[in-house]
């Protein structure tokens, strides 16, 4: 009898988790940029600048373990390792309660008006298709 544990993933998972690896270390750099170990590219109002400089630290701390958790749980996803799932799913939470407390904790909607919620959308969404993509390949046994 084969183990389930050894399936094989379909072709498409490989370059769905890559492409999410890819996502996360964007967001890492992104993260590193924020708080000044690599410089900022791009240029920034008074307004953005203070308003990045006056979120909270806690706020900081969600940010880093959404990314740096989602890209471990991304690079799990690439290597097929169990331990891909419940750092996904960290990542997550931490997303959701980064950008609610990033958004009722700073004047970002003042700022930044109605699209301040675009990115964080799509954050969200990319973030519970990872976890969730962590769920089916755990259960289906194309984790290790």
């Amino acid at each position: 009898m084969t183990d389930v544990r050894d399936s094989k993933p379909p072709a498409w998972f490989r370059i769905v988790a890559v492409l999410g690896l890819l996502w996360e270390l964007f967001g890492v750099a992104i993260y590193l940029m924020q708080v000044g170990v690599l410089p900022s590219s791009g240029q920034m109002s008074d307004a953005e600048r203070s308003l990045m400089e006056s979120s909270p630290m806690w706020v900081t701390g969600l940010f880093a373990i959404a990314v740096f958790g989602g890209a471990l749980g991304a690079l799990g996803l690439v290597l097929r390792q169990g331990w891909a799932r419940p750092l996904l799913i960290l990542s997550l939470v931490a997303v959701i309660l980064q950008f609610g407390g990033w958004l009722l904790a700073t004047d970002a909607i003042r700022v930044i008006g109605p699209s301040v919620f675009a990115m964080p959308a799509v954050i969200v969404a990319v973030a519970i298709l990872l976890a969730w993509l962590a769920t089916v390949a755990a259960r289906r046994g194309w984790l290790r």
